[in-house]
C-alpha cells in the first residue's frame, strides 16, 4: 500500500515538473533579420535619436498609426479634433493602458513627455505645440502657437514614439540602451549594439490598432532581431535556417525564392528611395555645372532594368511618387541627359583626356565616392561609378562599415555619397537639406539662403494641407534646381521568410511591421 502510494507520489512530482517546464518548451520564437539601413541604431530612444529600426515599433506605440494606404488610425489616442481655426487640438486617450514597468498611460503622460524634446533632432515635430493642458485623466489638448496641418502624420512617427517620461528622466543618457520603457506589445530583454535585439512578449498588451485582426498579446513569445549588414550573408542565414525573416531583401534574390517552396515573399507600396548625393562645400562640386552634370549622368532607367530587374521605379525628384509634394514642374525633375552633362562640364572647363578623365588646370576630375559594406549598395554605386566615368569623371569607390558611416559623414571630409532613405512624408527635404543638420543627415552640406527661407514657410508657414503643399513643392523645386543630388530608384518594400516557420495572414493585406506582428505565428 506504501508503495503505490509513493509510486504515485512520484508519478504526481514528475506530471507537475513536466508542467511547469511545459510553457517554456512551448515558446514560440522568431529571428529576424533587420534591413541594412537599420544596422548600427545606437540607442532604442526616439527622443533624441536621429535613426530608429522595426524594433523599435514593438517596444513603443505612437498616439497615431499611418497605413500603407496613408490613412491615420487611433493608437493610443482613440479620436481627435482640430479647432476650426487650427490652433488646438483635443486628443481622447485610450484607457487601461500601462507602461511595461506598470505605470499608467493618461494625458499627464503627454504633458511630461512632449517637452523631453526640447533641444534634440527631432524638437520640430513639437514645435509648433504651445503647450499641453490636461483636461482630465484621458483627454489631453495641445494649445498651438501656429496651425500645424502635419501633425498627425508626426504623431505617427516612429520619432514620436511615447516613452515612459519618469523612466527616461531617471536614466538620462543610458535610457534605450539598458532600458527602454514603451506601452508596446513587446518589452526589450538585451540590446547589444550593432549586434542583435531580444525582446519578449508584453502578456498584458490589449491595445492593438484595427490594422491588426488581433488587438494583443502577441502570438509569439520572444523575438530576435539580428544586424547582419551583408545582403548576402543575411539571404544565406533565411536559407538555412539561421533567421526566419528578412524585414527586407534585394530585387536579386527574387528568382531564388521563387524557386523555393519553403521561401515566401511579401511585397508593398515602397517608402524607400536611392540616390547619388554630393557635398557642395568640396570641390569639384561647389560648380553647380559640375553637379548637375553629375546628376545627369545617372541612367535611372538602366539601373532599374539591369540592377533591380525592372522590379520597382526610378525616381526624378527626392520625394516618393506617392506624395503631392512630389508632383513638381517638369523642368525641375532630373533624368538622364550624357549629352548635356558634357556640355556643362564643357563649359566649367573640364576637358576629356585621350583616357576619357577630364582636366582642368592639370588637375583630373578625380572624387571619393562612398558607399555602404552591404552588397546592393555596392553594386548600385559600382553602377554609378561607371556612369559617371562615361561623362569623364574618376570616382574611386570607398566603403564603410553600415553602422560607421553615419559618423564619417559628420567629419566633412566626403565628396560624394550613394545614399538611401525611408520616410513618407515631404519634411525629409527639411531633414536631409536643412541648413541646421549639416554634416549628417544633410550629407550634401547643403546652406543656402532662399532654400532656408522656402524651407521655413513649408515648415511653419502653412495654415492648412493645401498650403503645406504649395510651400513644399517651391521648396522643393528650388533644392532640385540647385543639384546637391540625384535621384536614382524608388523600390518596393520586399520581405522573404521561411514558411516552414512563420504562418502570416493574408499577403495581400499585409499592413506595416509593426502590425504585422500581433497577426504573425509560428508553425510550431
Amino acid at each position: 500500500m506504501f508503495k503505490g502510494c509513493k509510486s504515485a507520489l512520484m508519478a504526481s512530482a514528475i506530471g507537475v515538473s513536466f508542467l511547469m517546464t511545459l510553457p517554456s518548451a512551448m515558446a514560440k520564437e522568431a529571428i529576424f533579420a533587420l534591413p541594412a539601413p537599420e544596422v548600427g541604431v545606437p540607442a532604442y530612444n526616439p527622443i533624441t535619436g536621429v535613426n530608429t529600426n522595426s524594433a523599435n515599433g514593438l517596444i513603443y506605440d505612437k498616439l497615431i498609426e499611418r497605413a500603407v494606404d496613408q490613412t491615420y488610425h487611433g493608437h493610443l489616442a482613440e479620436s481627435w479634433e482640430e479647432a476650426p481655426d487650427g490652433m488646438s487640438w483635443t486628443f481622447h486617450l485610450r484607457k487601461g493602458v500601462k507602461f511595461h514597468n506598470g505605470d499608467a498611460f493618461n494625458a499627464q503622460t503627454i504633458k511630461d513627455w512632449i517637452p523631453l524634446y526640447k533641444g534634440t533632432e527631432s524638437e520640430y515635430m513639437v514645435a509648433s505645440i504651445a503647450s499641453v493642458e490636461v483636461v482630465d485623466d484621458y483627454t489631453v489638448k495641445f494649445v498651438m502657437k501656429t496651425p500645424d496641418p502635419n501633425l498627425l502624420y508626426n504623431f505617427s512617427s516612429s520619432f514620436l514614439s511615447v516613452v515612459d517620461p519618469k523612466v527616461f528622466k531617471e536614466l538620462g543618457a543610458d535610457y534605450g540602451v539598458t532600458e527602454a520603457v514603451g506601452t508596446g506589445p513587446y518589452k526589450l530583454e538585451s540590446f547589444t549594439v550593432g549586434q542583435e535585439t531580444v525582446l519578449t512578449r508584453n502578456d498584458d498588451y490589449t491595445w492593438g490598432t484595427d490594422l491588426s485582426a488581433n488587438r494583443g498579446p502577441a502570438k509569439i513569445d520572444k523575438l530576435t532581431f539580428r544586424e547582419i549588414p551583408e545582403d548576402s550573408t543575411a539571404f544565406l542565414e533565411l536559407k538555412t535556417g539561421g533567421v526566419d525573416m528578412l524585414l527586407s531583401v534585394s530585387t536579386d534574390y527574387l528568382p531564388e525564392i521563387k524557386a523555393q517552396a519553403d521561401l515566401g515573399l511579401i511585397s508593398r507600396p515602397g517608402t524607400d528611395l536611392s540616390y547619388f548625393v554630393m557635398n557642395v562645400t568640396k570641390e569639384p562640386f561647389t560648380d553647380i555645372r559640375v553637379r548637375e552634370a553629375a546628376a545627369k549622368a545617372i541612367n535611372q532607367a538602366e539601373i532599374l532594368s539591369s540592377i533591380y530587374g525592372g522590379v520597382g521605379s526610378t525616381a526624378d525628384t527626392f520625394l516618393i511618387s506617392s506624395l503631392p509634394e512630389s508632383k513638381v514642374k517638369p523642368e525641375y525633375k532630373i533624368a538622364y541627359d550624357p549629352e548635356k552633362a558634357g556640355k556643362l562640364l564643357d563649359e566649367a572647363g573640364w576637358v576629356k583626356g585621350a583616357d576619357g578623365i577630364r582636366v582642368k588646370d592639370g588637375k583630373p576630375l578625380a572624387i571619393a565616392l562612398w558607399t555602404q559594406s552591404d552588397s546592393a549598395f555596392r553594386r548600385l554605386t559600382e553602377v554609378v561609378q561607371a556612369e559617371l566615368k562615361a561623362v569623364g569623371f574618376d570616382a574611386t569607390i570607398t566603403t564603410f562599415d553600415s553602422s560607421m558611416i553615419r559618423d564619417e559623414y559628420k567629419k566633412d571630409v566626403h565628396q560624394a555619397a550613394v545614399r538611401s532613405y525611408e520616410w513618407d512624408n515631404a519634411d525629409i527635404i527639411d531633414w536631409f537639406f536643412g541648413g541646421d543638420r549639416l554634416g549628417y543627415p544633410n550629407i550634401s552640406m547643403f546652406n543656402d539662403p532662399k532654400a532656408e527661407a522656402l524651407r521655413a514657410k513649408a515648415m511653419t508657414g502653412s495654415k492648412n494641407s493645401e498650403e503645406r503643399t504649395a510651400n513644399f513643392l517651391a521648396y522643393h523645386e528650388y533644392v532640385l534646381s540647385q543639384f546637391p543630388f540625384s535621384p536614382i530608384y524608388q523600390p518596393l518594400d520586399l520581405s522573404a521568410y521561411n514558411k516552414t516557420k512563420l504562418v502570416l495572414p493574408d499577403e495581400k493585406a499585409v499592413p506595416y511591421f509593426s502590425s504585422l506582428i500581433l497577426d504573425l505565428d509560428t508553425k510550431e
